[in-house]
């Protein structure tokens, strides 16, 4: 009642302003976050039946226990902070890509005196040209190649003002890949004018560098120069190549992304064709989370702000299938991010609304697809289970698995780990790593059961906190308990496990997982007696799965501690470093090796660090 009385509370005093509102369930999670010109009238209407809200609102309400708000100046700024904590906090009622991708760019550094090419993953405003997304990578390498071959600009990063014909040219001024601005060869006008010429290439305008190479093509071959005259044509034909791989779409030319989406047995699918120039170069698609019981327009509007969140370059117009909420407050916020004026445009009629219908029915296509992929997989899931049951023997089949794994070098950083399988497939949120406390030494039997009775007792105990609260028991860390233990072993790791089980009253079964001589998976313990899984059946692809996951898992635990401890007793070795002082060294620099790599003067800006012991640290490493 106090906390209905609190929210209650809340709703009555909310501001007329616009802000965030954070939605918690009884288990202080975030499960929505949202945006609002006016937070007191937005708010409210959640909880007034007399709305008629679609199912996925009913759904929220009802879990709805507390609720927080943020104020902001405008509804601009409400915008991007919504963007941002969504994209933190992932909560469960908002619509959420299933993955963040990160396309490459190839990026011209036109804000320097002497530019350089090169392909990278992050958008700044640097003043540089930055031309994609391009989703082939392979693609963007062979471009990026191919205009290196026309175009001998420099690929290092070094100061040209400074260094200017104090060093020798490198290699690839000799082998005709640079021009060698540092040896004062080629002015930068006369340099920027060949850059001019790899930003036609890069906006799709190669034909008009073509004509110009024809003619020299031409002026070459009367004048018998006949090696200089191949030379050219193979530059055409390389130039031709790129265009190929551009196919031209719209007549408008503009820089576009066109958005259309498609819906199937509850996943929606975006597709989003990039369009820079009039010209195709690249496709992809994207599945959402918590789409299923929303409209076309908000699954439209969630995806739009969370892809353009990111390091994404934001055309002049975004073609969409659907009218989204929200429009004007996205266009404005989409025009910050480009530095100009962003449209978004619903076409009716005319060559956009074909291209929308093109991109809708790509989107079509790819979700059957998708949607009969999952369907397969699901059913070699649920058939490897079904088979693992039949073998063991097992009164029912087991929906959720846990299997364990112990690591350790020699008896040295001892460590166990726990992995979860769902329906015959990894559920990773619910993995634990245990850092074996109680025994010493390489006794795997022992070590096998403290994780085990740990994992347990965890359990029982969250379990009975949980449902004397009455909350769901899986919105616990260990409550949920499995239908079946797989042990990485043999019948010694399955005894040492059982009586921990039989103690708390755990009707559980287990079964060890064996290896032949080679290190590969056997067969299954179960009952004592040693169970041959056929080779060629799903059951035992399962199995072989579930233990290597649970051996990586467990190795990449131990790696880390043993990474740790080694950096940590390096640092220890070093004269004036302490504790404090190696802390705040990692807090500072990440690594070991740049630690080591560091000068005085930047060792010196560490916090408690004085100039004496900067000069102590560097020595130790460098000397």
């Amino acid at each position: 009642m106090d906390v209905i009385l609190s929210l209650e509370d809340k709703l009555k005093n909310l501001p007329e302003k616009p802000g965030i509102y954070i939605m918690r369930d009884e288990g202080n999670e975030i499960i929505y976050v949202g945006k609002a010109k006016n937070l007191k009238n937005r708010v409210k209407q959640y909880f007034q039946a007399s709305k008629g809200h679609s199912p996925k609102v009913v759904a929220m309400v009802e879990r709805i226990v507390n609720l927080e708000y943020i104020i902001t100046d405008t509804e601009l700024e409400a915008l991007i902070l919504e963007c941002n904590l969504i994209k933190k906090h992932r909560p469960k009622y908002n619509i959420l890509l299933k993955d963040d991708k990160h396309y490459p760019y190839i990026k011209v550094t036109v804000n320097e005196d002497y530019p350089r090419i090169m392909i990278t993953r992050e958008i700044k405003k640097d003043g540089a040209k930055y031309f994609g997304p391009y989703t082939d990578k392979m693609a963007v390498n062979r471009t990026i190649e191919t205009i290196n071959k026309l175009f001998p600009i420099r690929s290092c990063n070094k100061n040209i003002a400074r260094i200017e014909g104090k060093e020798r040219p490198c290699l690839n001024f000799h082998i005709n890949r640079c021009m060698a601005p540092c040896q004062g060869n080629i002015d930068k006008q006369q340099y920027k004018d060949v850059v001019r010429g790899i930003i036609l290439v890069l906006d799709g305008k190669q034909e008009e560098m073509v004509g110009a190479l024809e003619q020299k093509m031409q002026q070459a071959a009367e004048n018998l120069d006949f090696e200089r005259a191949a030379e050219i044509r193979d530059s055409i034909a390389s130039l031709r190549k790129i265009g190929e791989r551009q196919k031209i779409i719209s007549s408008s030319m503009v820089d576009q992304d066109i958005i259309a989406m498609a819906r199937a047995d509850g996943e929606a699918c975006m597709q989003v064709f990039f369009v820079r120039g009039g010209k195709l170069i690249g496709r992809e698609h994207f599945l959402l989370d918590g789409s299923d019981l929303s409209d076309h327009g908000e699954v439209l509007s969630g995806f739009i702000k969370q892809f353009y969140n990111g390091d994404i370059f934001v055309p002049k117009e975004i073609i969409l299938q659907h009218e989204i909420e929200d429009a004007d407050i996205i266009e404005n916020w989409l025009s910050e991010k480009r530095g100009s004026k962003v449209k978004l445009t619903i076409p009716q009629k005319g060559e956009k609304q074909k291209l929308i219908e093109m991109v809708s029915k790509n989107a079509e296509d790819t979700i059957k697809l998708l949607v009969e992929k999952y369907k397969q997989d699901e059913q070699k899931s649920m058939g490897a289970i079904s088979e693992l049951s039949g073998y063991i023997g097992l009164p029912k089949v087991p929906k959720r698995i846990e299997a364990f794994d112990i690591s350790h070098l020699q008896g040295v950083e001892n460590v166990g780990s726990m992995i979860v399988f769902e329906n015959g497939k990894p559920k990773n949120s619910d993995y634990r790593r245990f850092k074996i406390k109680y025994i010493e030494g390489a006794n795997d039997y022992e070590s096998m059961k403290e994780v085990v009775e740990r994992r347990f007792i965890h359990g029982l105990k969250e379990r009975e906190m949980l449902e004397r609260e009455g909350k769901d028991i899986d919105s616990g860390k260990f409550a949920m308990l499995p239908d079946l233990i797989l042990i990485d072993g043999g019948l010694g790791q399955v005894n040492a496990v059982l009586p921990i089980l039989k103690e708390m009253n755990l009707d559980i079964p287990v079964c060890g997982m064996v290896k032949d001589d080679k290190h590969r998976t056997r067969g299954l313990i179960y009952n004592e007696l040693e169970i041959p899984i056929p080779i060629s059946s799903h059951a035992f692809r399962l199995i072989t799965h579930v233990q290597d996951e649970a051996h990586r898992f467990a190795i990449s635990y131990h790696r880390s501690l043993r990474s740790k401890t080694a950096v940590q007793s390096q640092l220890d070795e070093v004269p004036g470093v302490g504790p404090a002082r190696r802390q705040a060294l990692l807090k500072k620099f990440g690594s070991l090796k740049n630690i080591k790599a560091a000068s005085i003067e930047e060792l010196s800006t560490v916090q408690g660090m004085n100039k004496k012991t900067a000069e102590m640290i560097y020595n130790y490493f460098n000397l």
